[in-house]
């Protein structure tokens, strides 16, 4: 059952932290947010463990105008507390009143026939007219209502939806195996007890090694202490560095000497052979949790390195290509999210084709502004040492643009802007294959307040300007 709807000046699609920062900035347009689930706050609602806390201090994770209580608590929050700043957030800005909830888009349709070609301004953000048109599903009642917007912004993020499950030889998949096997994204809808149950008293193996296999192996150990418990096996390609809860900056040489000394990376193999300055730039570092290398030495945390990311199922646990065995109960797969199909499975030919370059990444111009894709924004697709200020700032920069209070350059100009970003950032790092703007940040920044006619200084005094960090706070305007 479908009905046509009255056209709008925004839409903005899905209610994480991108959405909802996009919406308060976006306000004087009365935009529509549709939000697929029952809640904000994207993948910090969805995607969390029980044990999940923000890797940054609160400081570092705040809207410019909206200060955390108690934000000199160096302590980094857990999930729960990040959403309660959230909610409160959009309770303070009224920002729910835009937010349709149980809203699913199921479609999305482009009403101009007429594309970009490279020597072309990239026009008004808005126009005057509807330039998509999009098909909005309710959950519950299941009927689909149809949407015109002049500017369509798009934060749907990278993770969440789609999760990445490993292709295994034939006849040697999970019906092999007699235990549990489940992704990290069906982990995250467990409750306490349910997880803990899951858990407790097996052999489980842990399939990564970035955040939230760290996490879970984590969770994993806790839920074994005691009598009877049972080690957390991590089964580990690509190893990443990963520092101490209690960590903040320094220089990448320095950092690294200071980690192999502090944490027993080379004890269990674990010491990477890159720098550390290639996961700074790459968005790849990992916290680790209070404790984590203890119950290593306990023994509930051990490590099975592997050089290859073919592996498979037997009756008992898991295979790989050098004919070693792993015996599990329960196989978890951290293997992360497939964003990019997540994204292009929204979006209407040609523009799925467009989305993402040859090598993977979205050229996005300011992170925000793909240049063959009319009238629509990203936000949330690049990451940096606090995706929140990131995202907010992009926001802004979005708001003037389409208030016209600046212009974009030409269609040209915007992809050589775009390729020369992404050469740079491939230059530091082999693990570049997304937007991560975590060595540049600054800079990034700078630009975007030249772009809005401000002073890309934002401290009050040259001695600030040198020696204290940047936080949203410098950024509030």
């Amino acid at each position: 059952m479908a009905f046509q709807h009255k056209n709008y000046k925004v839409g903005i699609i899905g209610a994480g932290i991108s959405g909802i920062a996009a919406a308060k900035q976006l306000c004087h347009y009365n935009p529509i947010v549709f939000e697929s689930t029952d809640s904000i706050g994207g993948v910090w609602k969805h995607c969390s463990f029980n044990s999940t806390k923000l890797q940054t201090p609160r400081c570092d994770f705040e809207f410019s105008d909206f200060p955390w209580p108690q934000r000199d608590n160096s302590s980094f929050p857990s999930y729960i507390e990040v959403l309660e700043y959230l909610q409160n957030y959009a309770t303070h800005f009224d920002v729910f009143k835009f937010v349709k909830f149980n809203s699913k888009v199921v479609q999305i349709l482009h009403l101009n026939n007429h594309h970009h070609h490279h020597d072309h301004e990239y026009g008004r953000l808005l126009s005057g007219r509807p330039v998509w048109e999009v098909a909005v599903e309710n959950n519950q009642t299941k009927i689909v209502e149809w949407y015109g917007f002049e500017l369509l912004v798009v934060c749907i993020g990278k993770y969440g939806d789609i999760p990445i499950i490993p292709v295994y030889p034939k006849n040697k998949g999970p019906e092999n195996f007699s235990g549990k096997v489940l992704h990290t994204m069906e982990y995250s809808k467990l409750d306490k007890e349910s997880a803990k149950e899951l858990l407790k008293g097996k052999k489980v193996a842990v399939v990564g090694y970035k955040k939230s296999a760290i996490d879970l192996a984590m969770e994993c150990a806790q839920a074994n202490s005691g009598g009877g418990g049972q080690p957390c096996t991590m089964v580990i390609r690509t190893l990443h560095w990963t520092v101490p809860s209690y960590w903040r900056k320094a220089i990448s040489k320095f950092i690294e000497s200071y980690l192999v000394w502090k944490l027993p990376l080379e004890k269990y193999g674990l010491k990477p052979e890159h720098q550390f300055v290639e996961d700074y730039a790459s968005c790849q570092m990992a916290i680790l949790p209070d404790n984590f290398f203890s119950e290593a030495e306990k023994g509930m945390i051990q490590f099975k390195k592997v050089s290859s990311s073919k592996w498979w199922f037997w009756k008992n646990g898991i295979e790989f290509e050098d004919k070693t065995k792993l015996e599990a109960d329960v196989v978890v797969l951290a293997t992360g999210f497939d964003g990019k199909k997540k994204l292009q499975s929204l979006l209407p030919e040609p523009f799925r084709s467009l989305v993402v370059d040859q090598s993977g990444i979205m050229p996005l111009y300011r992170g925000t502004i793909h240049p063959l894709i009319p009238n629509m924004a990203f936000v949330g697709y690049i990451e940096s040492i606090s995706n929140l200020q990131t995202a907010e700032l992009r926001c802004k920069w979005l708001a003037r643009l389409a208030d016209e209070q600046f212009k974009l350059p030409s269609v040209t100009k915007m992809i050589e802007q775009t390729t020369q970003e992404i050469q740079i950032m491939k230059r530091t790092t082999r693990f570049y294959k997304r937007l991560c703007i975590s060595t540049f940040s600054i800079n990034h920044n700078d630009v975007i307040c030249q772009e809005m006619g401000l002073n890309p200084w934002r401290k009050t005094s040259l001695f600030s300007e040198a020696f204290s960090p940047y936080t949203s706070q410098d950024y509030y305007f």
